[in-house]
């Protein structure tokens, strides 16, 4: 396991259909969006989850919570967390839930400043979803505004 500020981290964006993946380094405080991972009723192919794990090698899992806008637990925030309990109890790697709420608003604001054409079943925003989520923990983790992280 790295020192905090040296570890590699997997930042996951849950939902029933895909799920956004991103991966990032605590020390550069940078993150790079990868292929989202396909969902059946959000529960993923887990082979492909440890195909990633064997590849990035993670010391850590951040997985986004969609709280609902007034702070209460939503249906998906629930679901989200027994994910992330399950990639805990999977890869034994310690899981930390962010509080994700616009996330997916502002992951489709950049992507069509960037061009988007809209269609996001076909070209999802899942994993710059997930790496916005990311960038909301390394903000919170130094204490700067606009870190989202929750329990």
């Amino acid at each position: 396991m790295a020192n905090p500020g040296e570890r590699l981290i997997l930042a996951f964006d849950f939902g029933t259909r895909r799920i956004g993946v991103a991966v990032g380094n605590e020390m550069l405080k940078s993150a790079t969006a990868l292929e989202p991972l396909p969902a059946r009723d959000g529960i993923p192919d887990w082979t492909q989850v440890s195909r990633l794990i064997e590849e990035w090698r993670p010391d850590l899992f951040v997985v986004g919570l969609p709280i609902n806008m007034d702070g209460s637990e939503s249906e998906m925030s629930t679901r989200a967390r027994k994910f992330g309990n399950r990639l805990y109890g999977r890869y034994g790697k310690p899981c930390e839930m962010v509080d994700e709420r616009g996330s997916t608003r502002e992951a489709k604001t950049l992507a069509r400043e960037a061009g988007h054409r809209g269609n996001y079943r076909e070209d999802s925003v899942d994993g710059l979803a997930a790496a916005l989520i990311l960038e909301g923990w390394f903000a919170h983790e130094e204490g700067l505004p606009g870190g989202r992280t929750s329990g």
